[in-house]
């Protein structure tokens, strides 16, 4: 949320140290836009991460993206130039465009803990309450929430305070105004109420993964399961530790600001903790590449330019190998238990005999499948073929083919 400030004490005057901080402040801003950026592709681009937890966390991304392109250039610039050059009308846009993304970023991670709750105490009923539609509600509420408390509250000065409300914004200052009410039910609503939902959810989340997972741990498949969950869970607890970390320093500025005035606290102090909120938007990207594993995964095929079909066509490719070669390993021990007696439509009967598994036989199951059944159900129906389309049957062949040596059938008519 904006709060950048002119004092002359507050500028940076040493070169050295101006640089320095430029070089910080950029390297924020690219990691902030490139992280956010990559999110929105891996989501994209695997089909493996399209969820509906991943709505919140695509929401997110974009929150924070947005965050990164509209705001933080501006604030970068107004913090080293000490002074705003973009016009008092701006200066409004600027400051409302603060409020609401990082309202709507702090109420996507809320909505991204009770998802993640819903997802671990009741898994069962998980599809019925977490529909298409109420993560559609979801998101609109979470934009019109930050828009009446951005762009409404601060266009009709619902934050302003009366003793400076004629000289709201300047040419060289633009900064945020913060009376009581504003100052309390802001901080109540996009920060303080959600942080008391989100311990709460969290730590009955751990409670119960815990207990699920002393009580099923012999099953192999639900104990897949249930580390699945824990993973996610630390992962989305992690982002929740970064947020506390980057914005409780802020807001508890912000509120004391509504209740001692806007030049109560120390403008360099609190241009630092601005940036320390603004840090949480470069942070969520960097932990989930670091937590999460399928966003590991995507960021790493990401990277190398595969496709994600790539991998699972290396996989399936691996699967069929290893299953043929198992099969191709049972196939002799087959043979040699069970000679192979055959009927073809001569009407003769052909058994092959238990040492021939060495040599080539005239007739190899190999040649139809690597199951004995199979190759049996392929010949029966061959025969049956030559009855029915007016084939030599056994009837119809009569003594003399009894003479004829043994046949077989060409592994091409198998």
């Amino acid at each position: 949320m904006a709060s950048n400030s002119t004092d002359p004490s507050s500028c940076l005057n040493h070169t050295a140290f101006r640089v320095t901080v430029s070089l910080v402040l950029t390297a924020l801003i690219l990691i902030t836009i490139a992280g956010n950026v990559v999110v929105c592709l891996a989501v994209g681009l695997t089909r493996r991460l399209r969820s509906l937890t991943n709505c919140f966390i695509v929401s997110l991304a974009i929150t924070d993206l947005l965050l990164g392109l509209l705001v933080l250039p501006f604030s970068a610039f107004h913090e080293l130039s000490c002074q705003w050059g973009f016009g008092e009308a701006f200066c409004n846009i600027y400051t409302s465009l603060d409020v609401m993304l990082c309202t709507a970023s702090i109420l996507n991670l809320f909505m991204i803990s009770l998802d993640r709750y819903c997802a671990v105490t009741d898994p069962l009923r998980y599809p019925v309450l977490v529909t298409p539609v109420r993560v559609a509600i979801s998101l609109v509420l979470i934009w019109v929430i930050s828009i009446t408390l951005s762009f409404l509250s601060i266009h009709l000065g619902w934050n302003s305070r009366a003793e400076t409300n004629s000289t709201n914004h300047t040419i060289s200052k633009c900064k945020v105004q913060v009376n009581l009410v504003y100052g309390l039910v802001d901080g109540l609503v996009t920060f303080y109420l959600p942080l008391l939902v989100m311990c709460i959810t969290y730590y009955r989340i751990f409670k119960i993964a815990r207990d699920q997972a002393k009580r099923v741990h012999h099953i192999n498949s639900w104990r897949t399961a249930t580390l699945r969950e824990h993973k996610a869970t630390v992962t989305l607890a992690a982002v929740m530790g970064a947020f506390i970390v980057c914005w409780f320093p802020y807001f508890t500025v912000f509120v004391y600001r509504g209740l001692r005035g806007d030049d109560a606290i120390n403008e360099t102090f609190e241009a630092i903790v601005l940036w320390l909120g603004y840090a949480n938007s470069a942070l969520n990207p960097i932990l989930y590449a670091t937590l999460s594993r399928d966003f590991r995964t995507a960021y790493q095929r990401l990277f190398r330019c595969r496709p994600a079909g790539h991998v699972a066509d290396r996989t399936s490719l691996r699967d069929s190998s290893s299953q043929l070669k198992r099969n191709q390993s049972q196939e002799p021990r087959w043979q040699e238990e069970r000679p192979l007696r055959l009927q073809v439509w001569s009407g003769t009967e052909v058994t092959a005999p238990q040492g021939a598994t060495d040599r080539r036989p005239a007739l190899s199951c190999t040649t139809c499948s690597s199951n004995l059944l199979s190759c049996c159900k392929s010949l029966w129906g061959i025969r049956l073929l030559q009855r029915h389309v007016g084939g030599p049957s056994e009837e119809q062949l009569g003594e003399p083919l009894s003479k004829e040596p043994p046949r077989t059938l060409p592994s091409e008519a198998v």
